[in-house]
């Protein structure tokens, strides 16, 4: 279904720019696409694993499609997972399986979600037309082409609707600005750290007509900043491995502030479950995991871990359900902490997590890592965050580190970070252990 949906896009539109490689200084309309992806089968097994951010990916995706092999993107250097990698006996995948994507492991360990062709146009059919994606204004890649973001709104739009791409080779600033110099008009997505080195270099190309920043939520201080300088909205989207896009805000103007997620996306339909988590529905959302299944996804609905609530039209997110804080019982989402923080100029990253609380304490403490410009040094966050936050919310403990804290999915992981400031407290020889390994940063 997938491949005889591409070919269809190639004959509406084939003398039509369809891709560009700018560091390789190469160019193809969809019919020369179309044409070296049909000039060579796929790598030999039964999952082809596209990896990389050039040409090749595009076209290792349409010559798996073309031989009906279940495709599973890969980051560069990323080994295949066990359940998914060539030749190993596996538990059947699902019936209809045509691709597997692996979650970004920001709560747990990376998990693989089986999805039918049907299901990947549905996610690719609603980011178009629910941000308005157009043939005329090509994608700018300078986001990983590998995870689910950048599948579904650069290499989907391009092979199931036809909207063009330009990959930047990178996210570098003057990578992004010669991706851009020869298009009129360009969409641009990236992740909130991203935008702010674009931002702080001055490095927004003034083509930008629709940016779109996801894998995490934007912060409203740095979206009213590039909206005040440039006059450019950049709009938050929300979406999960497990069902592609679910919120975005299709706003002109900076939202309220960072828990609002937007609207709920063309074609998907929102709800907020008893325990107050956000569940979704629609043709995007995947079969399930695999090999293993869980019973929060399958049967058209993803039950989330994400505290939600609705304004009007609008979802607003309130944390994780799993993340909560346990601060002498009264309970505290670190969403609220890393907002507040983030508004202070100084703050460039930061997470906040519960921490054991004191010897003769109860309950947990709350601890912060920060990536802080100089002079942004931990009696000022607390000054702060006392000037906005209860008392009790504020850190007890803190870690201001140089980072960076997310990783190259633009994802920062609270696990990882509570498990690395916890070793930092190790007494001894395990600690020294863990400094010479590399694992303090």
């Amino acid at each position: 279904m997938l491949y005889e949906r591409w070919r269809q896009v190639v004959s509406a539109q084939p003398d039509a720019l369809a891709l560009t490689d700018q560091p390789a200084g190469r160019r193809w309309t969809f019919h020369e696409l179309a044409r070296e992806a049909e000039a060579r089968p796929p790598a030999p097994g039964p999952v082809v694993h596209p990896t990389g951010a050039t040409a090749e990916f595009v076209l290792a995706v349409l010559r798996g499609w073309r031989a009906s092999r279940v495709v599973c993107p890969l980051e560069p250097g990323q080994t295949p997972p066990p359940a998914a990698a060539a030749g190993r006996e596996t538990p059947a995948l699902p019936a209809g399986c045509v691709h597997l994507k692996l979650t970004s492991a920001t709560t747990g360990a990376p998990r693989l979600v089986a999805f039918t062709a049907e299901q990947l146009a549905a996610d690719a059919r609603h980011i178009v037309a629910g941000m308005g994606l157009r043939p005329d204004r090509p994608n700018v890649a300078a986001i990983s082409l590998a995870h689910s973001y950048g599948f579904s709104n650069l290499i989907l739009p391009l092979l199931l609707e036809g909207i063009p791409l330009v990959l930047a080779g990178g996210s570098l600033p003057e990578a992004v600005r010669r991706a851009a110099r020869n298009a009129a008009e360009i969409t641009l997505p990236g992740v909130p750290a991203l935008w702010r080195a674009w931002h702080e270099a001055d490095a927004i190309p003034p083509q930008t007509r629709l940016a779109i920043s996801a894998g995490a939520p934007l912060p409203v201080e740095l979206e009213r900043a590039i909206h005040a300088t440039r006059g450019l909205k950049v709009h938050n989207f929300y979406g999960a491995t497990e069902c592609g896009g679910i919120a975005y805000d299709a706003s002109d103007t900076p939202r309220e502030a960072t828990a609002e997620a937007g609207a709920p996306l063309t074609g998907v339909r929102l709800t907020v479950g008893d325990e107050g988590c956000l569940e979704v529905r629609g043709e995007n959302v995947a079969l399930g995991y695999w090999p293993e299944p869980d019973a929060r996804l399958g049967d058209g609905v993803f039950r989330t871990g994400d505290l939600a609530e609705w304004r009007g039209r609008r979802l607003w997110l309130r944390g994780r359900a799993g993340a909560v804080i346990n601060v002498a019982g009264r309970k505290l989402a670190p969403e609220i902490v890393e907002a507040a923080l983030l508004g202070h100029p100084g703050v460039r990253e930061c997470v906040v997590f519960g921490v054991p609380a004191a010897e003769g304490g109860r309950g947990e403490e709350a601890a912060a890592v920060v990536v802080a410009r100089a002079g942004a040094d931990e009696a000022v966050l607390r000054a702060h965050l006392l000037a906005r936050l209860p008392a009790w919310q504020v850190p007890r403990r803190w870690w201001l580190t140089a980072g960076p804290l997310a990783n190259a999915r633009g994802k920062i992981s609270r696990p990882r970070w509570r498990e690395k400031f916890l070793a930092r407290r190790l007494p001894g020889p395990s600690r020294r252990r863990l400094v010479a390994g590399g694992e303090l940063g």
